[in-house]
């Protein structure tokens, strides 16, 4: 794996950065890749690309950041307090701080998506 600081530009893929399985039902349902994160310590933001298995979903959680995320690949939906959205590829979802929120895979492919967050240390 390459070694990549914040300080001057990279270029990165999904399996030079570190992951991690956050799967609330079962190994393997749901991979975060900190794409631009934490390891390299970007001033302003992280990137992150999470992969869902067909039926599985992201926890059903809240946090005080926004999300701005762009589908890459599948379909599904993003469960909220409100009820559920669908969405597919190519479309972008925000969600709000303090907003309950899941993303659920709806589809027979895996999902994937880019989830932009503020670089504020536990997000």
């Amino acid at each position: 794996m390459a070694v990549h600081v914040a300080d001057r530009p990279f270029v990165v893929a999904p399996d030079e950065s570190p992951t991690q399985d956050v799967s609330p039902q079962g190994v393997g349902q749901v991979v975060k890749h900190d794409l631009v994160a934490r390891q390299v310590a970007p001033p302003n933001f992280a990137m992150r690309l999470f992969d869902v298995a067909p039926g599985g979903a992201t926890p059903y959680h809240q946090h005080p950041w926004e999300h701005e995320v762009f589908i890459v690949e599948g379909a599904g939906q993003l469960k909220t307090a409100a009820g559920a959205e669908p969405f597919a590829a190519g479309q972008a979802v925000y969600v709000p701080p303090d907003a309950l929120h899941q993303f659920q895979n709806t589809g027979q492919e895996r999902l994937k998506f880019i989830c932009v967050i503020p670089n504020c240390g536990d997000c």
